[in-house]
């Protein structure tokens, strides 16, 4: 099921590894690394071709000038607004329905699940209609609660999933002896099911939490207007309003792309463990 250790094999295939692995990794740097060094130039050394080439001068000031000739800071709250409660409430009715549907026999327990599952393969555009006319009749387009309530439930499919495999793994044994003890299943839920997957919920924090803050396509359909506006339709505007100053669009682009990166590095032992307790337990 998983693919076979590198270590045990042939020093060529080690040795071919490693490079197609470095070749990859530099391919999929080097559009990030000229955003960088782009978000460094002046605008004279732009306007005169210097692209590739390393910045003779670093002007940091740009990434001071976005927040001074935009509302930057404005749109990374509008994000952090709408991302950390659709992650919360996702991973909460996850854990709930991962319990539920892993440690409890019921008739259509198998047919819930392949509804959640299957959700994940509907395009996105086929849905792009009646959600919006459904936000727009109860009130609720160009609001927080439209695109919260929206990610929360297109994330819930994958995160159910994710959930209910870890904690289909737990012992039985674990629960029936708290069950024969007294404890009720809220308590056993939450003293006993939550603390064993803590490292599962980690992972699954940091991969929604990148879902949701790099959503364009329903931050497209269901905003209109600098209040509500996410930073990543906010590029798109920042586009227009810089016109040719692609030192400050790409600043922009940078500022925007830390929240994740900085979110799985802050979780990054916890991501790893989940990742790794899910391989082990296949």
């Amino acid at each position: 099921m998983y693919p076979k250790p590198i270590r045990p094999q042939q020093r060529g295939i080690r040795t071919a590894y490693a490079s197609g692995v470095t070749v990859m990794l530099v391919i999929w740097l080097l559009p990030l690394f000229a955003v960088l060094l782009t978000s460094l130039r002046t605008l004279a050394a732009i306007n005169a071709g210097h692209y590739w080439t390393w910045p003779h001068e670093l002007d940091v000031f740009n990434y001071v000038s976005v927040f001074q000739q935009s509302d930057m800071g404005r749109y990374l709250l509008n994000s952090l607004i709408i991302t950390i409660p659709s992650v919360a409430g996702a991973i909460t009715l996850a854990t709930l329905a991962g319990f539920a549907l892993a440690k409890y026999r019921f008739r259509g327990n198998t047919l819930l699940l392949a509804i959640f599952v299957g959700g994940n393969f509907v395009p996105y555009q086929v849905l792009m209609v009646p959600v919006r006319t459904f936000s727009l009749e109860f009130g609720l387009y160009n609001s927080f609660g439209a695109l919260i309530l929206f990610h929360i439930a297109f994330q819930s499919g994958f995160a159910i999933f994710f959930m209910r495999n870890f904690i289909a793994v737990l012992p039985d044994d674990l629960l029936e002896a708290a069950r024969v003890d007294g404890v009720s299943d809220w308590n056993i839920f939450r003293h006993i099911i939550l603390p064993l997957v803590r490292p599962a919920i980690a992972a699954l924090s940091v991969l929604l939490f990148t879902f949701v803050w790099n959503d364009y396509f329903w931050a497209l359909v269901l905003v209109q207007g600098n209040d509500v506006r996410p930073v990543t339709t906010a590029l798109q505007t920042l586009e227009g309003q810089f016109i040719s100053s692609w030192q400050l669009v790409s600043a922009a682009a940078i500022i925007a792309a830390l929240p994740p990166v900085m979110m799985f590095f802050a979780m990054q032992k916890h991501f790893i463990a989940g990742l790794t307790l899910g391989a082990s337990k296949g």
